[in-house]
């Protein structure tokens, strides 16, 4: 006879707790390493501070020179053909303004082609080219991207696969300074700032020069107009504020995130949607999102370790839902082609890795034997065939409810609902059923545990930690969705509450059966 192929040594209970304090304690030191480097962040140390000996760099700014601030645009940022759009002379760093300008556009921008603003402070009445202690910062004013259909909804807004990108403009340059009198030393220049910093002398001072900034967070896609050859002038609105050293070191760092979302892969439209998030937050929110987010990519961590461990591990599936475990399988496999090509590498990963995970359980749950691994036994003991049939009735049951709502929604989808193509219309029905009928795919589990009046076949672990995730992410999208001005309804809005109602669901089953089981002693004994 083969041996089973559900027979896997198990682990001892010694090297589970070892991993799952490993991972604790991984999580503790990220906390306080956060919280050091939020303190640094916030607590900036003065010259005035340390040890005089040291040496200080004092802000060029601290001498209050008379200085002008210059807007160029150009077709490349390398200080030739500069055209003047905009001269603030006296230039106060300290002051709040807002400058609208007609902007000329040269014969290449209007060609679908790029335009730069170069912002220099300089002396006034001194070319910022012949200023030793000028400086600069350049931006591009135009963006390419591909037409969007305005018709219909915001939400509606699909790109045009049918049409290049063309060149659209940006109506708003934010300029930000830092106008704090602020002295550095030496040895604690924040490493965050040293690519920002210019070091000048003037005798035995040292001085760094004003530390210029143009804001990229606060100009939306939605904000962007299309280009054509007809254009000749565009507005422009230059607005400029001085800022402190805490806030600029804070827009730097927004900044950077929006720079690093870019490298994984992230599109612009996410990224757009993630400005108006950073903009309109504030640093302790961002903290507190920062770590809400790693808690719940450790609780998403333990959740496969802990469940991978346990299906290794069984050897009888007895009080398994094959139904519910296929179901669940098929619903990730939809969700991962529909993020396919539309998210980053950050989202696809995760996805893909419980994808595999969920596809290895189903070959395990209905025994398939691969070509390169040992032949398994599909014999059926009578538990594990009271437990194919409780599945199939429930199965059978639960048929007569989505069916008809999944292909009603579907129609309804083609008829009224505008759609690129047939697959995608196919796919996008499918991804929505998952979505809003997801968490009916868990009933065959709970009609079996009722029969069996056991839940000992479960892994509790894996439904707390699966549970604690989903609560906290369906508690902020919920929220987020449900306080917004547009009211419509979403199969996200649906599919809240599903992993934690499982939870909830399995909680008071197995105190129910743990009290009726009591007196008797007796119980499923499964793996």
């Amino acid at each position: 006879m083969f041996p089973s192929c559900c027979s896997k040594p198990a682990n001892s209970g010694g090297k589970r707790s070892s991993m799952a304090k490993l991972v604790l304690g991984v999580f503790l030191v990220y906390m306080a390493h956060t919280a050091w480097l939020l303190y640094g962040f916030l607590n900036t140390k003065s010259c005035d501070e340390g040890r005089r000996e040291e040496g200080c760099i004092t802000s060029y700014l601290s001498a209050r020179p008379r200085l002008q601030l210059s807007v160029f645009t150009c077709l490349v940022p390398d200080n030739s053909q500069l055209n003047l759009a905009l001269r603030i002379d006296p230039f106060d760093p300290h002051s709040t303004f807002e400058r609208k300008v007609n902007v000329p556009l040269p014969e290449e921008t209007r060609a679908n082609g790029s335009l730069y603003a170069v912002v220099y402070v300089h002396k006034a009445s001194v070319s910022p080219l012949e200023d030793n202690r000028e400086v600069h910062h350049a931006a591009l004013l135009t963006t390419h991207i591909s037409p969007v259909n305005t018709e219909g909804h915001r939400e509606t807004k699909k790109r045009s696969k049918l049409k290049h990108p063309v060149s659209h403009w940006r109506p708003r340059l934010s300029v930000t300074m830092m106008s704090e009198d602020f002295t550095f030393t030496k040895g604690g220049l924040p490493s965050d700032m040293r690519r920002f910093i210019r070091i000048s002398q003037e005798g035995r001072r040292i001085l760094y020069l004003p530390l210029l900034l143009i804001d990229e967070l606060s100009f939306r896609m939605r904000d962007l107009m299309e280009i054509n050859r007809s254009t000749t002038h565009l507005p422009l609105t230059v607005s400029y504020e001085g800022i402190s050293l805490r806030k600029f070191r804070f827009w730097v760092h927004l900044q950077d995130v929006v720079y690093s979302l870019r490298q994984f892969g992230f599109s612009e439209e996410y990224i757009d949607e993630i400005k108006g998030t950073l903009v309109g937050s504030n640093l302790y929110l961002l903290v507190l999102t920062a770590l809400i987010t790693t808690l719940q990519l450790i609780c998403e961590f333990l959740a496969l370790k802990n469940d991978i461990s346990s299906w290794r591990k069984k050897k009888s599936m007895a009080g398994m839902s094959r139904k519910s475990v296929l179901w669940r399988s098929l619903g990730i496999l939809v969700i991962f082609l529909h993020l396919l090509g539309e998210t980053s590498l950050l989202v696809l990963v995760p996805v893909g890795l419980a994808a595999c995970v969920e596809v290895w359980k189903v070959l395990k749950v209905f025994r398939i034997n691969l070509p390169w691994r040992r032949p398994c036994v599909n014999k059926l003991d009578e538990e594990e065939r009271r437990t194919l049939e409780f599945d199939t009735q429930a199965s059978t049951y639960l048929s007569y409810l989505i069916y008809p709502l999944c292909i009603s929604g579907a129609i309804f989808s083609l008829a009224y609902l505008r759609q690129k193509s047939y697959f995608s219309w196919m796919l996008n029905s499918l991804v929505t059923g998952v979505y809003a009928f997801g968490f009916l795919s868990t009933a065959p589990q709970l009609f079996i545990n009722h029969k069996l009046r056991s839940v000992s076949h479960l892994q509790g672990a894996v439904l707390m930690y699966r549970g604690m995730n989903t609560l906290i992410s369906d508690l902020c999208s919920c929220a987020s969705t449900f306080s917004s001005s547009e009211a419509f309804l979403s199969s996200h809005q649906l599919s809240c509450f599903r992993d934690e109602l499982f939870f909830f669901i399995y909680l008071y089953q197995r105190r129910r059966f743990a009290l009726r089981v009591r007196p008797h002693g007796k119980k499923l004994k499964t793996q």
